[in-house]
């Protein structure tokens, strides 16, 4: 992979060193569509956030650097906050929301209300069908139209 080994120091943390023997420690890991593509194109940064290494393909590493990756971008998935659910097509399911987030407007489809998961007695997790997770971070801290629409299919 262009001259670069992956690999973890003493700490635990991340770090590349490259084909002269230059190590850089706390790199960062990125995808670069983590929704549209999260299987292809990955940037490793340095410190710095100055580019070292860009990949197509987790294929590209060796099976212990894939692991690294892997296991590195697992910790810093992206997972959108809710901050408003301005619509809903219907109670019964699936149902279309309309919700917005930390990230602007969108729409998620709810296949069950076993997506729906407390993962604090306030926060949830909320899994559209398409597999994308939503984070309510404080459901009684909401609007009130929101706070209906949840309490409908909790």
């Amino acid at each position: 992979m262009q001259g670069y080994t992956i690999s973890k120091n003493k700490n635990g943390t991340v770090k590349a060193e490259d084909s002269q023997g230059t190590v850089f420690e706390n790199i960062r890991i990125t995808r670069a569509f983590p929704i549209s593509d999260p299987e292809n194109g990955f940037s490793i940064v340095d410190s710095d956030g100055h580019e070292l290494i860009w990949f197509e393909s987790l294929d590209e590493l060796t099976p212990y650097e894939r692991n690294i990756v892997s296991e590195t971008l697992s910790q810093i998935e992206f997972i959108p906050v809710i901050h408003k659910i301005s619509g809903l097509n219907t109670f019964s399911l699936p149902s279309m929301w309309d919700i917005q987030t930390d990230r602007g407007p969108t729409r998620l489809k709810l296949k069950s209300e076993q997506d729906i998961r407390r993962i604090s007695d306030v926060a949830l997790l909320i899994t559209d069908a398409d597999g994308i997770q939503y984070l309510l971070k404080n459901r009684k801290t909401i609007d009130k139209q929101s706070r209906k629409i949840l309490d409908r299919f909790l």
